[in-house]
């Protein structure tokens, strides 16, 4: 293992932290942001709506960017932007401001999204065994951050500036530093670079869909969690509505807790029983919310959401690039744009299902999708480069210099 891969690993891991924390500010002020530009109710879905369908339409592009510009360098350049963006969130005082700023939050972000799996999922081959459930611990901790420091802005009562300002001082010289040692870990360097860029026609959408589609399902059921458990816990579960704030605190922390030890079990086991046991866990605790007679078992519902769902993105990303050895980036971008699909769907799918139906009834749906998950799971065991139970490589190839292009 070399000095480069050990400093990409650990810059890509604070790139990780850092978008957690920047899309956690951005989300946990939904209210304050509405109340600043006063955003209807009616309006306000069209402005949410428009950052996912951006960043799906950045994703897609990233793909084609990627065939010309490393990896590395579109996060170089996306991070600072989506810092930016959320700073002209909280600096303006007109529509057209908060829609420019928001905008470009969503292209920056699609862009950010890819390229730092990409990277995760290059670099995790290069390790020869499973890293990319630590990354994305890193962005569930970035979101507890962002979160704490949303609540301290809001509890202070100060503006969104002020209190978007701070964080990004501080996370934006840092990246751009960190920057200089991100590693595009493929493992033939340049020729291998031609290779990838020259297998990504080849992708078969239909190899690639069942993976697309779990993605989804997870992204549906953590929107469930981010959009509703507050709602839910209140409206339904009779809570007050200062515990109703904790349950999504408690799942981001249980995302935390079940990445940070994941990729251990993926080593041991190998991912495929990792991502069933996730799927299990992550149906369960939909279940427990959907009969939970008072809001402390809704709470423990939450809770086991927050530990089976963390497991299955992360492994969904390594799995595509499992299954396109030779194109990963490209897989990575495709897939990637589900993350969005699931995000859009969900919360106004279990908005109708409530309100036509029950909030009970609701959240069988997102389970009875997650559950779905099972029938894919062969899908993560596919391809030549499995970790776990044996199927580790013995040691990782060394990569040379950074890819950077410093």
């Amino acid at each position: 293992m070399t000095s480069a891969m050990r400093w990409g690993r650990r810059t890509l891991g604070f790139s990780f932290f850092a978008q957690g924390a920047a899309f956690a500010l951005l989300v946990t002020r939904i209210p304050a942001i509405q109340d600043q530009y006063g955003i209807s109710d009616g309006l306000l879905p069209v402005f949410l709506a428009a950052v996912p369908i951006l960043a799906g339409v950045s994703s897609v592009c990233t793909e084609q960017l990627v065939k010309r510009v490393r990896p590395s360098r579109m996060l170089r350049w996306a991070q600072p932007v989506v810092l930016l963006a959320l700073l002209g969130v909280g600096a303006g005082d007109t529509m057209v401001e908060v829609a420019v700023a928001l905008g470009a939050f969503g292209l920056a972000v699609g862009a950010l999204d890819a390229s730092m799996n990409m990277l995760g999922v290059s670099l995790q081959r290069a390790y020869g065994r499973s890293i990319m459930l630590g990354f994305h611990a890193a962005y569930s901790l970035g979101g507890i951050v962002g979160a704490s420091v949303a609540w301290a802005g809001a509890h202070w009562d100060l503006t969104l500036f002020m209190s978007y300002l701070p964080v990004a001082a501080v996370l934006l010289p840092l990246c751009l530093i960190g920057s200089r040692w991100y590693v595009d870990a493929r493992d033939g360097g340049a020729a291998e670079v031609e290779v990838e860029q020259g297998q990504a026609g080849g992708i078969v959408f239909k190899m690639l869909l069942p993976l697309c589609l779990v993605m989804a399902f997870a992204y549906i059921g953590d929107s469930t969690v981010s959009n509703w458990s507050a709602k839910y816990l209140q409206d339904v579960l009779g809570s007050s509505e200062q515990l109703s704030t904790v349950p999504y605190n408690v799942y981001m922390v249980m995302t935390l807790v079940g990445r940070a030890v994941g990729d251990v079990g993926v080593r041991r086991f190998g991912p495929v029983a990792v991502v069933r046991v996730g799927t299990v866990i992550a149906a369960g605790g939909f279940g427990v919310v959907a009969v939970a007679p008072g809001a402390w078992v809704g709470m423990l519902g939450f809770t086991l959401l927050g530990l089976g769902l963390c497991v299955i993105v992360p492994q969904t990303f390594a799995a595509a690039g499992r299954l396109f050895p030779g194109a990963s980036d490209a897989a990575v971008a495709r897939l990637n744009i589900f993350n969005y699909v699931g995000f859009l769907v969900g919360s106004p799918l279990v908005g109708a299902l409530g309100d036509a139906w029950s909030y009970r009834g609701a959240m069988l749906v997102p389970m009875a999708l997650v559950l779905v998950t099972l029938v894919y799971a062969p899908s993560f065991g596919k391809g030549g480069d499995r970790y776990g139970g044996g199927h580790e490589r013995p040691r990782a190839v060394d990569v040379g210099p950074s890819g950077s292009g410093v």
